[in-house]
């Protein structure tokens, strides 16, 4: 296991999975308002010098948030997590896949099915999410791309922006 900061990152190439999990000093409520609101999570889910920018958002099942990672010279990458089964403020079941700007899945990058899971600590809210790859070579592209970085400092964003009380 690695800790980068407050974020713990587990991978296993036998399961082709990565486990990444935090405890956020804030209340359920909030945090949850932090994954499901687009205008919240466009101010935390890009690692800076990067940004996500929502296009189009359905926090449903069977719904989707289409948005692009903008660098800092304006160039995007599309993603699209579609949303399978959501349980309020317990679970959200996903699936996340690289597209085009229209939400069309580019075959040729890896795709993975998870969950986000949070519960309620003594210290605010732990959120963990197990995401599975088809491969482990998918697994280790997604690792060569910079995720363990990406997602400590998106992590890292989130929790400063709950301790300046910018997200209630």
């Amino acid at each position: 296991m690695e800790t980068r900061n407050q974020t713990e990152i587990v991978k296993d190439f036998n399961e082709r999975s990565i486990v990444v999990s935090r405890e956020f000093k804030a209340p359920l409520a909030t945090v949850w308002r932090a994954y499901t609101e687009s205008e919240l999570l466009d101010q935390w889910w890009g690692p800076k010098p990067w940004r996500a920018e929502t296009k189009t958002m359905n926090f449903a099942p069977g719904g989707h948030w289409l948005y692009a990672m903008v660098g800092p010279e304006g160039e995007r990458h599309w993603a699209r997590m579609n949303y399978l089964a959501i349980e309020f403020q317990k679970r959200i079941d996903i699936e996340d896949v690289f597209c085009d700007e229209n939400g069309t899945v580019n075959t040729s990058l890896p795709t993975s099915k998870g969950a986000n899971t949070f519960t309620v600590t003594e210290n605010g809210t732990r959120v963990s999410f197990k995401m599975v790859y088809r491969t482990a070579n998918d697994l280790q592209a997604i690792v060569d791309m910079g995720f363990e970085q990406g997602i400590s400092i998106c992590f890292d964003q989130l929790e400063q922006l709950f301790r300046e009380h910018k997200i209630q």
